[in-house]
């Protein structure tokens, strides 16, 4: 019998590694619980979906800006 793993849950390392911050941070994310996570015994896992949900939160959309005379034109 073959066991498959699922690579839809992530360790901190690989979390850290698809956000592209470090370690550390993603731990602080955990602690401050601004990120889901699943607790699986003493082992913190994460969706793709929740991480990609959390980077979306903090999007910032682009602003259209017209200069005249060096001040901005609203």
């Amino acid at each position: 019998m073959e066991i498959r793993l699922s690579t839809e849950y992530l360790t901190v390392e690989q979390a850290a590694e698809y956000l592209g911050t470090g370690v550390r941070f993603i731990r602080r994310l955990v602690a401050e619980r601004r990120v889901v996570f699943y607790k699986v015994g003493n082992h913190v896992r994460f969706k793709r979906s929740d991480l990609e949900a959390f980077a979306q939160s903090g999007r910032v959309e682009p602003v259209q800006v017209s200069w005249s005379g060096g001040r901005v034109v609203a």
